[in-house]
């Protein structure tokens, strides 16, 4: 096993993330921004946070899976997001748990930060998502 996730006693919970990725390996994995966008870059799911997150998902395990990686190899995942406030949390998880079986999304999820920005490549963009693996 490449990736370890833990998160030490004490550490704050309940949160649905580990606090802590253990890595080993030699090949590291960088997945750039992924947003809402089709195969033709045609906006998919405008104005929906869940959808668009649920979506900009499967284009990081998309290109996860160009190096030959999957979700179980990442060790630290980015969510950048317009707007912030903490009303958006539910929208946020339900696009997430939409996709947790079909991506094979680890429970809890490794290491997770949430980003609140102005605004994003284009305007309609809601969400923008970063994943680092390992492999070994």
């Amino acid at each position: 096993m490449t990736v370890q996730l833990q998160t030490p006693e004490g550490m704050f919970q309940p949160v649905p993330y580990h606090h802590v990725s253990i890595a080993t390996g030699s090949r590291q994995v960088q997945v750039a921004g992924q947003i809402a966008r089709d195969g033709e870059g045609r906006p998919v799911a405008p104005g929906d946070l869940g959808g668009q997150l649920a979506h900009a998902l499967r284009n990081t395990a998309r290109g996860l899976a160009g190096a030959g990686a999957t979700f179980s190899d990442v060790v630290r995942l980015r969510f950048f997001v317009t707007d912030w406030r903490p009303e958006k949390y539910t929208d946020f998880m339900a696009g997430i748990e939409g996709v947790t079986e079909e991506l094979g999304l680890p429970t809890p999820l490794p290491p997770v930060s949430v980003i609140g920005v102005d605004y994003l490549f284009e305007p309609d963009v809601l969400i923008e998502v970063e994943a680092d693996a390992v492999l070994d």
